[in-house]
């Protein structure tokens, strides 16, 4: 079964004004179709993966077939990396979204790393310095949450980590209203993060 694309679990100038309305037309409409319809035209011929969620291909990118293993990380990636970014946002103007977390991950937060600030900063640091496309995220590995990046559309989901939170650090996700102010986006995005879906995410990640 081919792969479409989630609708979005909000409108899309709901972000505003911390994600403009054309972004999230263009990263959502364009971008992310474009992943999904290139990792369907790699998948048609081969049937015998057509069952399998995009995430569980990417669990075991080794096991997928050389000519179209490539294709599988990068618009898989993309498609995986994507579906989750959206539901982990919501409008600022929602409860439960933006400022500091509430519920267990707050409490995982504190222990790891002091306080959301001090969070927030390993975080945002890290996605800052992240070279040229790729991704901010955050895992539970070892009893303790960690600050990864993934370059281009590479997902946590290949190196066994489960993403909990992550941000998208391609320039099609903030170039429109930020320009090359990276920095200034990944501060803004605080404001977007849906916790009450973070805290979900956690508790799967917990197992």
């Amino acid at each position: 079964m081919a792969y479409e694309l989630p609708p979005l679990p909000y409108d899309y100038a709901a972000l505003e004004p911390f994600i403009d309305t054309e972004t999230m037309h263009l990263h959502h409409d364009k971008h992310h179709q474009a992943y999904i319809n290139n990792v369907n035209a790699a998948l048609a011929n081969h049937p015998d993966l057509a069952g399998k969620s995009v995430d569980d291909l990417l669990r075991a990118l080794a096991t997928v077939p050389e000519d179209i293993r490539a294709t599988v990380r990068n618009n898989g990636g993309g498609h995986s990396n994507h579906s989750m970014y959206w539901t982990i946002m919501g409008s600022p103007k929602s409860a439960g979204v933006g400022g500091a977390p509430t519920g267990a991950i707050a409490a995982q937060i504190a222990a790891d790393f002091g306080d959301f600030e001090g969070f927030k900063k390993t975080f945002n640091d890290a996605a800052a310095k992240q070279f040229g496309s790729g991704w901010g995220w955050l895992v539970f590995q070892g009893g303790k949450l960690k600050v990864v990046t993934t370059a281009n559309q590479d997902s946590p989901l290949s190196q066994g980590l489960y993403p909990i939170l992550g941000n998208d650090v391609w320039e099609h996700a903030y170039y429109l209203k930020y320009q090359n102010r990276r920095p200034e986006y990944l501060a803004a995005w605080w404001n977007v993060v849906n916790w009450a879906e973070v805290n979900k995410r956690f508790a799967t990640a917990k197992g």
